[in-house]
């Protein structure tokens, strides 16, 4: 009997505790409430808010935390939370309501862009597990900022966007810079990144753009199938590649 009471006193002394704190702290957030929303998100230029239950958790949560640590690099960008209670006070529940969003979507991703009357909302859907690497691939193409993807290089990146706005008798020259660039690169990871940019860049100029879909196609295909963790995480560095050059050639169309 005194063991049961004890176990219940510490529950109910962690559960004190975890109100009080607001929640676990994630590196890289903001959470907001309806009071301070507008204010803060009228001060930047790209703001992600993710409306949520209280004290979120698990791996939704975990992705969360992926895409607000992967911010810390970008000035440009802050990321916030939005905590909707359904019970007592109802606490951001105003906020809930003004943009349309329902506990049963939770989490829900929006984007406030500055000279954009509406945020515009994150729709991918698939596995948990590659949520953040969608949410950021999500803000890099609605707002042109850069976030870094595994295994992606800025620099190789913006030589991918001028690439793939170039006409065809001048990718030859990016391409050629891509080439030079990669010789001065010291780490080994790196190394291996700008080879992928590379190849790509010469199979687009062999095949044309539509190389890039089929490609992934393909990737996607062999990431999916029985292959080591290690050729998996190889398979996606590479889709993370692609998706550069796919992002960019959407914006061009």
């Amino acid at each position: 009997m005194a063991d049961r009471s004890v176990s219940a006193l510490l529950c109910a002394l962690f559960l004190a505790i975890f109100h009080h704190a607001g929640g676990e702290i994630v590196k890289g957030s903001v959470q907001l409430n309806s009071g301070v929303f507008d204010k803060i998100i009228g001060k930047h230029r790209v703001v992600l808010v993710k409306f949520d239950e209280t004290y979120p958790y698990g791996e939704k949560q975990d992705q969360f935390k992926k895409v607000a640590e992967a911010s810390l690099s970008q000035p440009d960008l802050l990321v916030t939370e939005v905590q909707i209670a359904d019970y007592g006070d109802k606490d951001n529940s105003d906020l809930a309501e003004r943009f349309s969003v329902v506990k049963e979507d939770f989490p829900v991703y929006k984007l406030f862009i500055q000279g954009k009357p509406e945020p515009v909302q994150f729709t991918g859907d698939g596995k948990a597990s590659d949520t953040a690497d969608k949410v950021k691939k999500f803000i890099m193409k609605e707002s042109g900022l850069w976030l870094g993807l595994p295994a992606c290089l800025e620099e190789f990146d913006k030589l991918v966007s001028d690439f793939v706005k170039a006409s065809k008798d001048a990718r030859g020259a990016i391409l050629q810079k891509a080439e030079d660039r990669a010789k001065s690169l010291t780490k080994e990871a790196d190394k291996e990144s700008a080879e992928v940019y590379i190849k790509t860049m010469k199979k687009v100029v062999e095949k044309g753009d539509d190389f890039i879909k089929t490609e992934i196609e393909r990737v996607e295909k062999l990431k999916d199938g029985k292959v080591s963790d290690k050729k998996k995480e190889q398979l996606g560095s590479r889709l993370n590649i692609l998706s550069s050059f796919e992002m960019r050639l959407k914006d061009e169309l």
